[in-house]
């Protein structure tokens, strides 16, 4: 069993990135990649071939992915989704989800933190 990595949505703190590295795990960014401006779909095709989990505050968006992703039968390493939080309620709750799970526990669910 393996700790999550996570790709964190151009919507997310890239600070958060920092916190989570800092406390061990393997964390990038869409600004970090160059990747801005592609479509929710495709950064979710993008974390899913890097083994990554994606987290986002883009609720409307990624809550009906998984559902897609789950009716056709595809499958990704996690889609975590955020109300914009104050950072270290952020910090936080992510931690406690990336703590709390392997990246197999992650894989093919929609968490909400």
């Amino acid at each position: 069993m393996s700790k999550p990595k996570l790709y964190l949505d151009e919507d997310v703190w890239t600070g958060l990135s920092t916190a989570l590295q800092k406390a061990g795990f393997d964390v990038v960014t869409v600004s970090g990649l160059q990747r801005k401006g592609f479509s929710d779909e495709a950064q979710l095709a993008f974390a899913t071939a890097q083994g990554r989990a994606i987290l986002s505050h883009n609720i409307q968006d990624f809550a009906p992915l998984a559902v897609l992703y789950a009716e056709d039968g595809r499958e990704h390493c996690g889609i975590i989704v955020a109300r914009q939080f104050d950072k270290g309620v952020l910090i936080r709750r992510t931690l406690d989800l990336l703590n709390a799970l392997t990246a197999e526990q992650l894989a093919n669910t929609l968490r909400f933190i």
